[in-house]
């Protein structure tokens, strides 16, 4: 059960490659990602991102980055989605 770590709600443009962008950011720092729930929004022209990540003193750092990613059109803190991992977390359990 994912329940501990930091959440980071993202908001991107759909296309191709984004996600490799936002993940080599991640590999590139050397940062794990727990947990991952990527999903169009309205149109299909932007995506939300929710990431599962370790809270260290590095997190500030990482989101300033991410941010500076050209398709990263948002990030912000979101402990309020850790129920939505919760809920995946179940999901799969039952599965």
């Amino acid at each position: 059960m994912p329940a501990r770590g930091a959440i980071l709600r993202l908001r991107v443009r759909n296309h191709f490659g984004v996600m490799t962008h936002v993940c080599s950011l991640f590999s590139r720092r050397a940062f794990n990602l727990d947990a991952i729930i990527c999903l169009p929004m309205g149109d299909g022209a932007e995506s939300t991102v929710l990431l599962m990540v370790n809270e260290n003193q590095r997190l500030d750092q990482l989101i300033r980055q991410l941010a500076k990613l050209e398709d990263v059109l948002q990030v912000d803190r979101a402990p309020e989605f850790r129920s939505t991992f919760e809920s995946v977390a179940e999901c799969f359990a039952q599965s």
